[in-house]
């Protein structure tokens, strides 16, 4: 099953790099030996994705020195250091970087990659030339030349995207796209349609790959370092969500760690074999985890199958119109756009359905790899200005309790007379000491006259020497305008020990640390133990 999956994605990812048909076949060899032999997972499949095939096809297009003979061993090259970055980031079980990435911005860049596959795919579908250029451009080339279609490759094309679509519909276990491509070659060969000017795909070298080391000028491969890196964080991000999407034991969250490196493995011994770079696949792993595979074992049949393909019956794919490949690579883009959870992160997400369409955007509009890195960056962003502006609020008493709580609509609470009770809900750091700090001025302004103030430290995590330093300075100028400063609940074992590292609680006084907000109102404020009703 997974092999008929592939074979003709596989093929057709190979199109949307740029490479010949066998160069889709032999990444996804690669990818899945060195799975099967360093990936700590039972079922991802590894091998050529659409989604960082059109990043560093685009990419290495766009470069001035990238001719038409250097075009592969760019691509190599691309593959042999984004390899390398993974192997690394295995190797340092770096695997929380793809925490960085937020879902939203995810989403966003993936729908911006699928307009470029489907924008670069409607030439072959509807049998005219491509323009170049930016993509916007070539869509409106593409508009003027619709006319001028080629009505039997607008029927091949769309049959087999109505084919491959239909069958996902039913279920993810009929080959719809393999079926598609069986029956375009079909109709092409009983139609005579080659000799009518119809594209076709070619032929498949029967011989095996040879191993060859993609050398470039020094200059030449550092132009490729950025590609190599944008493209490394994608593999990241994909493969760690589909680590955790099919974990191999229900019961364990596993580390993607160990899967980078062997993902990047793969993306080496593409680029050796005339491949190029790999990622793991959401929709082969779920190909086969929905038809029964329980290990590595399933790539590998996979594999014997495409081998006996390439070794016997090459020939059969010079009969494959290309129109019918494009009719995949669309039906992959629209597959790549996900519809379903934008509307999702519509409904529950707020203002973060802009991120989705600002990250679509940026990959939109702008070069691909420009696109993609902003977006990276707008993902990094979002989460350093979440670090650094933590809800910081005050808390009141709830009444017949000793709950203190944020106040709100239905809950309004009680204020003790004198006592302000605040809460940093974040790790106090060099990120957000300042703005943590002001919340605090700024909430004992509006409370004054203020007698005691209780920091109520649940939510602390970490504290370092910077925020700590510039927490301590808020004490002291507290304590001097007649203050008490009082710390309660700080519950988290590695706060505490940070907290008396960095001399936060000589600060505030080991006799003013307790375990409640209601002990230190009682101790310090003057009040008596808060009733429960």
């Amino acid at each position: 099953m997974l092999a008929a999956i592939a074979i003709p994605e596989q093929m057709a990812t190979a199109h949307l790099a740029g490479m010949p048909p066998q160069a889709g076949l032999y990444a996804f060899a690669a990818g899945g030996i060195a799975f099967a032999i360093f990936g700590a997972n039972r079922f991802v499949s590894v091998g050529a994705d659409s989604t960082i095939a059109p990043i560093f096809a685009g990419s290495i297009s766009a470069l001035a020195t990238a001719t038409a003979a250097q075009y592969p061993l760019f691509v190599g090259v691309v593959a042999l250091f984004s390899g390398s970055i993974l192997v690394v980031a295995g190797l340092l079980r770096a695997g929380w970087i793809a925490d960085f990435l937020s879902v939203p911005v995810t989403i966003g860049f993936l729908a911006g990659i699928a307009v470029h596959i489907i924008v670069a795919q409607l030439p072959q579908v509807f049998g005219v030339p491509e323009a170049s250029g930016p993509l916007l451009v070539r869509l409106a080339a593409l508009l003027g030349e619709i006319p001028k279609a080629n009505p039997a490759a607008v029927v091949i094309g769309l049959a087999v995207f109505a084919l491959a679509f239909g069958a996902e519909r039913v279920s993810a276990r009929i080959p719809g796209a393999l079926i598609g491509l069986v029956g375009a070659a079909i109709a092409a060969a009983a139609l005579g349609l080659p000799a009518n000017g119809l594209a076709m795909l070619g032929a498949l070298p029967s011989a095996p790959p040879v191993l060859e080391f993609p050398a470039v000028d020094l200059a030449d491969a550092l132009r490729l370092v950025p590609i190599a890196v944008i493209v490394a964080l994608v593999c990241v991000m994909q493969t760690a969500t589909v680590v955790r999407l099919f974990p191999s034991e229900d019961t364990v969250v596993e580390d993607p760690s160990p899967d980078f490196a062997a993902v990047g493995a793969g993306s080496i011994l593409a680029a050796l074999i005339g491949g190029f770079a790999v990622d793991a696949s959401p929709p082969r792993t779920a190909v086969v985890c929905e038809s029964g595979g329980r290990s590595q074992l399933a790539s590998v049949v996979a594999l014997l199958g495409i081998g006996v393909l390439v070794l016997f019956f090459s020939n059969l794919t010079a009969f494959v119109p290309q129109a019918a490949l494009g009719g995949v690579l669309v039906f992959i883009g629209i597959r790549i756009f996900r519809v379903q959870d934008m509307l999702r992160i519509a409904r529950y997400g707020g203002v973060e359905i802009w991120f989705v369409g600002i990250a679509a955007l940026l990959v939109i509009v702008l070069p691909i790899e420009v696109g993609m890195a902003l977006s990276i960056g707008l993902s990094l962003a979002r989460g350093i200005y979440v670090i650094a502006r933590p809800p910081s609020t005050e808390l009141v008493h709830v009444s017949g309790t000793t709950v203190w709580w944020p106040p709100s609509l239905t809950e309004k609470g009680a204020r003790m007379p004198g006592i302000v009770v605040f809460a940093p809900a974040a790790p106090i750091a060099f990120t957000n000491g300042h703005f943590i700090v002001a919340r605090l001025r700024a909430l004992i302004a509006a409370t004054q006259p203020v007698r005691l103030v209780v920091i109520e430290g649940s939510g602390v995590l970490d504290v370092d020497y910077t925020g700590a330093r510039i927490l301590c300075d808020a004490i002291a100028r507290l304590r001097k305008d007649g203050v008490e400063v009082a710390l309660a609940r700080l519950s988290d074992p590695n706060a505490q020990a940070a907290a008396k590292r960095t001399g936060l609680i000589d600060s505030v006084g080991e006799d003013h640390v307790f375990r409640s907000v209601d002990e230190a109102i009682v101790a310090l404020g003057g009040y008596e133990p808060l009733a429960v009703k």
